[in-house]
């Protein structure tokens, strides 16, 4: 694929004096991008294939880069040491947006056994994948991102405390071309990046909000994918910076705008051949076992498992009725008031989720995503019945947990939680989601200030 390249195809480049630096990167809780940037001669030294090392305090650490006491993993006790970041050369690529770059994504390993450091986001989603195949299955997934572009440089919305940005578009402009036009100098930049550092993009276009606009590149085997939807966010943003804008991926920016989503779409493959398609009729779809039961076990462990997708206190603002992101747990056809939509047909035929939202870590949606379906399949769990018409006004329909303190509650009780991912995973992540939650009930927001500081 074009942007991609070998170990040998860089040595090319590199005596060419095309490519001078290589950045090497792993993903932390939040889904953000750390490591370090190599001269690239020292990089094919050995680096390609021994990699380098970084401190296992980044994986304990909160937004603010502040480590975290409480994790057992790594502590002030243990004295914060080394963990070994294993370059995966499939990864390998042109970093097209950053000049004389190349880029390649790592597997996060302990310093002593080489194990995959079970609590890194990589390695819990390499594990779902590898049951997967046991079972006999791979799967195929894509995301897509939504976003809002702001005239505003990151550094001035930090100065003025994100407050009062200006979006580059001012009328809501879903599928709107004279709008898209005005953004094109920005997105258009993306594409041919990621195009050319091997992400092939399909389409971008104007979402609902004012400046809100959604980027969506080619679905792939789920590990690529979730790389490729790191990598697109890390382009994106350091796009925007270089060109002296913003664009964010929270979840609700703004209480008056629509929400930003990552919808999700994965179809199961046995064989090389989409599992999903069968012959057993839910009209108007002719489906297989393998697709009710993944569908069903998805849907009966979603809201224990609902911290892995929609992760902030900010994602739960999002689920608001007639919004377009789903308030409730039920599935339909091309319908998109419901949290799973099925589209596609034949080969094609697939599942929407429309419950993460922008800020979602990839590699743990798609974890939580097969745990749960690969768990449907093995304990042939039936879905409810398809739902037809709007899904917003069914009050019977079970909720999507609607805060954070919801959600941590039912994921902290989660004894599936505990068996799929494993007890030092699920207390890793309960500590991790605690944290996040104790810091938001100890601010103190703008909204109080406004509400109270001369009423009451």
């Amino acid at each position: 694929m074009r942007g991609l390249i070998s170990v040998d195809e860089l040595r090319t480049l590199v005596d060419a004096d095309e490519i001078d630096t290589v950045v090497v990167g792993f993903t932390d809780h939040y889904g953000r991008l750390h490591g370090k940037r190599f001269d690239a001669e020292f990089f094919l030294d050995g680096a390609d294939t021994h990699g380098t090392h970084a401190c296992s305090y980044l994986l304990t650490v909160d937004m603010n880069m502040e480590p975290i006491p409480g994790y057992t993993y790594a502590n002030w006790e243990k004295g914060y040491g080394d963990f070994h970041m294993v370059p995966d050369i499939s990864t390998l690529r042109i970093a097209d947006w950053l000049s004389g770059t190349a880029i390649v994504l790592c597997d996060v390993k302990d310093e002593h056994t080489g194990e995959l450091v079970s609590v890194a986001p990589r390695s819990i989603l390499r594990k779902q994948l590898q049951l997967a195949a046991e079972m006999g299955y791979s799967a195929m997934a894509a995301s897509e991102l939504e976003y809002f572009i702001y005239e505003d440089s990151y550094r001035s919305a930090a100065a003025d405390g994100y407050a009062n940005l200006q979006p580059v578009g001012w009328y809501i402009e879903d599928y709107h071309l004279l709008q898209g036009t005005r953004e094109e100098p920005y997105n258009a930049a993306v594409r041919r990046h990621l195009a050319r550092s091997g992400i092939p993009v399909e389409t971008s276009k104007g979402e609902f909000g004012r400046g809100q606009h959604e980027m969506n590149v080619r679905y792939a085997e789920t590990l690529d994918m979730a790389d490729r939807h790191v990598l697109m966010k890390q382009c994106m943003k350091e796009t925007a910076d270089a060109m002296g804008m913003a664009i964010t991926f929270m979840a609700k920016p703004d209480a008056a705008e629509a929400g930003s989503s990552c919808h999700i779409h994965v179809s199961l493959w046995k064989d090389d051949t989409n599992a999903f398609p069968g012959d057993i009729s839910l009209p108007p779809l002719l489906v297989s076992d393998e697709f009710r039961w993944f569908l069903g076990g998805w849907m009966d462990k979603m809201s224990e498992l609902i911290v892995f997708f929609a992760p902030t206190i900010n994602s739960y603002k999002r689920f608001q009725d007639g919004s377009w992101a789903p308030t409730r747990i039920a599935w339909s056809h091309d319908n998109r008031t419901a949290g799973f939509r099925i589209v596609g047909d034949g080969a094609g035929l697939r599942i929407e989720c429309r419950v993460p939202g922008a800020d979602v870590n990839p590699y743990l949606a798609y974890a939580a995503m097969l745990a749960a379906g690969l768990d449907g399949i093995a304990n042939q769990i039936e879905p409810p019945g398809i739902f037809e018409g709007d899904v917003y006004a069914a009050a019977e329909l079970p909720q999507v947990p609607r805060t954070m303190r919801d959600g941590l509650e039912l994921f902290a009780e989660s004894e599936f939680a505990k068996r799929v991912f494993g007890a030092d995973v699920h207390e890793h992540y309960r500590h991790f989601f605690e944290v996040e939650l104790e810091a938001y009930d100890k601010a103190v927001t703008d909204w109080e200030r406004k509400r109270y500081f001369e009423q009451i």
